[in-house]
């Protein structure tokens, strides 16, 4: 079940019992080795033998694969033709077009580069899909995090939830007076212009009503909080953490040696 103002959705699977930093430190170090590693088919292994399995083991691959299908993959196909096209890289052409050459270490570079996207977007993806964000804010805010970056963290979690229930709402409440929303493109292109004024200032709204309601609740306190939801930080989590910093740290100095 998915929750409406963010991605999370409610499983019982051994990556949403994981504490919140855990997951966190985690989606950091596939996105940093993807991108430190010097070797070529580190971001293609980690999309396939930790991002994939992961979306496996959090009961989400459905939901997981729908996102990637309808939003990465098309980023990362358009970046891949990008470079492979406009990168002035290598020698051995494969094809030409026109004043273009498309060479097989362009594709490389490009292929590389686009899969690495993939890797950053799916992880935080899968981090989305597995982490309550009101999880997230309470253990960051019990290990000392100031309660304003943590409400700047949750509140960007939320953003894209709550603007799309709220869209939804907006389309619902036009077609009910009869807005054409389902027709030919140009006349679904016609139609965004009323939906643009009250999404707008709706969320305007919002942040005002949320930043009375947060003050109400002495979010500006200096008085030590306390949670009615405990999160669990085993030993073994905290050892997993720093051993994943330490391949971090790893694929950082290999990257840096042949220099």
């Amino acid at each position: 079940m998915r929750e409406r103002l963010s991605f999370y959705i409610k499983r019982d699977s051994v990556l949403h019992r994981l504490n919140p930093l855990t997951k966190l430190t985690l989606t950091m170090a596939l996105i940093l080795i993807a991108f430190l590693s010097p070797w070529y088919w580190t971001p293609h292994f980690i999309l396939l033998a930790a991002v994939l399995p992961l979306s496996f083991a959090g009961r989400v691959f459905p939901e997981f694969i729908k996102t990637a299908l309808r939003l990465i993959l098309p980023a990362a196909t358009f970046l891949f033709l990008m470079q492979a096209i406009f990168q002035p890289v290598g020698e051995t052409v494969i094809f030409k077009f026109y004043f273009l050459d498309v060479t097989r270490e362009s594709l490389m570079f490009a292929f590389r580069n686009a899969t690495r996207i993939f890797v950053m977007v799916s992880s935080f993806t899968l981090f989305l899909l597995t982490t309550h964000p009101s999880e997230l804010m309470s253990d960051l805010s019990r290990r000392g995090l100031p309660g304003q970056f943590a409400y700047v963290i949750i509140s960007t979690l939320q953003i894209l939830p709550q603007i799309q229930a709220k869209a939804q709402t907006i389309i619902a409440a036009q077609r009910s007076r009869g807005l054409d929303t389902e027709s030919t493109f140009f006349k679904r292109a016609g139609a965004i212009v009323p939906l643009v004024g009250p999404l707008v200032f709706g969320s305007f709204i919002e942040v005002e009503e949320r930043a009375i309601a947060i003050e109400a609740r002495g979010f500006t306190s200096k008085n030590l909080k306390t949670s009615l939801q405990e999160i669990a930080d085993p030993s073994f989590e905290r050892t997993v953490r720093w051993v994943l910093i330490l391949l971090i740290i790893i694929s950082a100095l290999l990257n840096l040696w042949p220099s």
